[in-house]
């Protein structure tokens, strides 16, 4: 497991979001297929119980443990619009990632990124203040953030010493302006879907909007992360039709970085 931006295209996927004897998502069965775990601390979900379960699955099958910090939200997934003071956001962030490394020192791992949840990740692109809040927090690990392409959030990356890791979400739609839809208000994706959409975005940089029309993501050739949501029925499936698509790309556009094994 190392740390740092993306050498090549990979995937990520939010685990360890259960709650006691309450299982979200199939995490057993989907590390094999992913490259970066983002790993709930205990607020939208998790407990320590859980994130320590799955810390030690990334360490048994070489993911990549990162942080996965949302709204203190357990009832609404940390997916509901809730109005948070900057200064109890930047302790918010700190405490959950913190608690997070505290766990992952004491089994050996390292931290390797940090990822908003849900209307976290909503909520620092309507608002700058939380957005700087946030990156302020996370400043303190010096860990990659990963978040689609975003100007400004980039830029106050690179002031406050973070590296900004670039992601493609595969199943959950864009809107026309090239924006992510939240996940209720999304298209099902399928496992076709999922393949085609990771392939094009590797390939050409390009997607396709809500209504079907083509944008551009802006990487520019750099690797870049695909998300997959665990919490979506057909997660198993949408994530073997996304692995199909990167180990392709890779393959093609990478191909001294992939005779090695996924990192």
């Amino acid at each position: 497991m190392t740390q740092g931006l993306a050498t090549k295209y990979e995937i990520n996927a939010d685990m360890g979001e259960g709650f006691g004897r309450w299982k979200m998502g199939p995490d057993e069965e989907l590390m094999p297929f992913i490259n970066a775990a983002n790993i709930a601390c205990g607020f939208h979900a998790g407990d320590p119980t859980i994130m320590l379960k799955t810390i030690r699955l990334c360490k048994q099958h070489g993911v990549k443990a990162g942080a996965h910090p949302g709204q203190q939200d357990m009832f609404g997934f940390g997916r509901r619009k809730i109005e948070v003071d900057s200064k109890d956001m930047y302790a918010l962030v700190l405490y959950q990632v913190g608690a997070l490394k505290a766990m992952l020192d004491a089994e050996g791992v390292a931290l390797s990124h940090i990822k908003p949840h849900g209307e976290l990740y909503f909520y620092m692109q309507r608002d700058t203040t939380i957005m700087r809040a946030v990156l302020e927090a996370c400043a303190t690990f010096k860990v990659p953030v990963y978040a689609c392409q975003n100007e400004q959030q980039e830029a106050m990356c690179k002031e406050l010493g973070i590296p900004f890791q670039g992601e493609v979400y595969v199943d959950i739609d864009y809107s026309p302006e090239g924006k992510l839809i939240p996940v209720a208000q999304s298209t099902t994706a399928t496992p076709e879907l999922c393949y085609q959409r990771t392939l094009s975005a590797t390939m050409t940089d390009h997607g396709n909007d809500i209504d079907g029309k083509e944008f551009c993501f802006g990487f520019e050739g750099k690797p870049f992360s695909i998300c997959i949501h665990s919490d979506h029925p057909t997660v198993l499936q949408n994530v073997k039709g996304a692995r199909q698509a990167v180990d392709e790309a890779n393959r093609n556009r990478f191909p001294k970085e992939s005779e090695v094994a996924p990192s």
